[in-house]
């Protein structure tokens, strides 16, 4: 009995352990995109950080120390970027990680419904056409998508002081506009086939709408 219980014990111990030790293996790649990457890392010379691919145990993945800006583990954290405006790193280091949170909360909080929808209506109209134009309204759309001011809803900010700070609002515009640009091609896409579609359809039948 006492055995079995001395087993046990030992066995859990072992399982802790090991969860213990996993865990603290662990590392959180800051990227200056935003991205944040929790594996572990191998090397960081050379010019590279090399990590430990998740989904092939058996390989490394590399990633250019340029597009990193901080490794965390339980030791603290070792800061990757440099302030360097002869490289194009124009900020500090504490500039970047206010850009870095605007990257965050607008990739988390920014909804660019207005760009899906508008270029998803502009789209169907210009396929509905059928013209062999029709698509340069919807891609002009997405060219001019991302000049509109970004408007920042207090709501998506995870700390209302940060918008005293520039580098954060640029962050979180860069992001604003990239996801205006994406939104809108997807919605004029989906639109100008929609429209293409009906167009076709009509046309087969002999719709006096497209004559």
């Amino acid at each position: 009995m006492l055995k079995n219980i001395s087993y046990t014990f030992s066995l859990l111990f072992s399982i802790f352990s090991s969860a213990s030790f996993s865990q603290a293996d662990k590392d959180t790649v800051l990227l200056l995109n935003g991205t944040v990457i929790i594996s572990t890392v191998v090397d960081t010379t050379n010019g590279v950080l090399t990590i430990k691919n998740k989904k092939n145990p058996n390989k490394n993945h590399v990633i250019d120390n340029e597009r990193v800006f901080s490794i965390r583990n339980s030791s603290g954290e070792n800061i990757i970027y440099t302030y360097d405006t002869l490289i194009g790193n124009e900020f500090t280091v504490e500039e970047m990680r206010y850009f870095i949170k605007g990257e965050q909360d607008a990739e988390k909080g920014f909804k660019a419904y207005g760009s899906l929808y508008g270029n998803l209506a502009l789209g169907i109209a210009s396929g509905l056409t059928g013209s062999f134009f029709c698509p340069i309204p919807p891609f002009a759309f997405v060219a001019l998508s991302g000049l509109p001011k970004v408007k920042i809803k207090h709501k998506t900010v995870s700390n209302l002081e940060y918008l005293k700070q520039d580098p954060y609002l640029m962050g979180y515009e860069r992001v604003a506009r990239k996801k205006r640009k994406v939104q809108s091609l997807i919605g004029g896409g989906v639109g100008l086939a929609v429209g293409l579609g009906t167009w076709g359809v009509l046309k087969s039948t002999g719709n006096d709408l497209i004559k």
